[in-house]
């Protein structure tokens, strides 16, 4: 049996083929000429509409989407600025102007720091503490004004950490020292912290007048920290009388001066800070007054009966020095002369009534 070549069946594959395209060709032609009906053209009734209720998709059908309806809110959320007073924000300054400087805090409008809030100290310019592009913390000082537009301040936040650190300060019982800028009948003003302090003139201890101390810096410790009621009041005498203690003792005899008399006694001058030589320690007998005893400018030996750091008192006394009882009435250059050799029968006194478990105050009354 004889086969046929490979040309002569490729030639009738392509021919059929061709013939298979043609049928094809004639049967769409056919389809596209018949008429097409406004039927035919219309919207099936089985279709939703955009605001049939029907065809919103159902917080069920998204369960198996990347997230869930309340993880898209909570995102949504992280958006929704919701900026209060008393708020503390990050914010760029992106203006310095003559009033102010407006701050860029993600808000839908810029906000506005005016000039008296860029400090709690004083300042010449907003440039002195901002600049363009600077980034940093503010405060929130009200809700939005019409324009929708925050005010923010530093001076408030500057203010709420300085007395966060001046009660530290206090707790601490630290002394510190600060410049005096301003004096008046009642004392002196001082700043710490930014904070404006007040120094009593009963608690200044000075040879200087008052209105001498500006511009000095003075040594002080905290009497008064009290926020609520805006009250920093210091005290220089305390400083002193603290720094002095802490190289004087008991028992010990130092020269003072009468620099006060009062009903109740005398105030010593003793190295630049002052003790109360009361009247009952004048002598052991009995005083009316001591102006009958002492005068102003007296100087005279006394010895520490007592050192009370946390009132920066120092009590001092010359009955304790009297060779006789009264000696301080009739002979008082005695008992000067004598001092340091009563000091020192004092200090046994002491002694002794400590290692018998006695009160050594006790011995102030012998």
């Amino acid at each position: 049996m004889s086969e046929k070549p490979a040309e002569t069946i490729q030639e009738n594959s392509a021919e059929e083929t061709k013939q298979q395209e043609q049928v094809a060709l004639a049967e769409t032609s056919e389809v596209l000429s018949e008429e097409i009906t406004d039927e035919d053209l219309s919207v099936p009734s089985d279709v939703p509409t955009a605001d049939d209720p029907s065809s919103r998709v159902n917080k069920k059908d998204l369960d198996g989407a990347g997230f869930t309806i309340d993880e898209f809110a909570s995102l949504l959320s992280k958006y929704d600025y919701n900026f209060k007073p008393g708020d503390i924000v990050n914010g760029t300054v992106f203006a310095l102007e003559t009033k102010g400087a407006m701050i860029d805090i993600g808000a839908k409008t810029a906000a506005f720091m005016p000039m008296q809030e860029v400090s709690i100290n004083r300042v010449e310019g907003l440039s002195d503490v901002l600049q363009p592009s600077e980034i940093r913390e503010f405060f929130i000082m009200s809700e939005e004004n019409e324009d929708g537009q925050l005010s923010l301040s530093i001076r408030r936040i500057e203010y709420q950490r300085a007395w966060e650190r001046v009660r530290q300060l206090q707790k601490e019982d630290a002394t510190i020292y600060s410049e005096v800028f301003a004096t008046n009948r009642g004392g002196a003003l001082v700043r710490v912290e930014g904070l404006r302090g007040f120094i009593p003139g009963s608690h200044i201890s000075t040879r200087k007048a008052k209105e001498e101390l500006v511009a000095d810096f003075l040594p002080l410790k905290f009497l008064e920290v009290d926020e609520e009621r805006n009250r920093l009041v210091l005290s220089h005498r305390r400083a002193l009388v603290e720094r002095k203690m802490n190289r004087l003792e008991v028992g010990e005899v130092v020269i003072g001066t009468v620099r006060g008399i009062k009903p109740y006694g005398a105030f010593i001058d003793i190295g630049g800070v002052s003790g109360l030589l009361h009247i009952s320690e004048i002598s052991h007998e009995h005083i009316e007054t001591p102006h009958s005893v002492l005068n102003v400018n007296d100087q005279m030996k006394v010895m520490i009966i007592d050192l009370d750091a946390e009132r920066g008192r120092i009590s001092l006394s010359t009955k304790a020095l009297e060779p006789e009882p009264g000696d301080m009435l009739t002979d008082p250059q005695k008992v000067f002369d004598k001092a340091e050799e009563m000091a020192a029968r004092y200090k046994q006194m002491l002694l002794e009534q400590a290692e018998e478990g006695e009160d050594p105050i006790a011995v102030m009354e012998v």
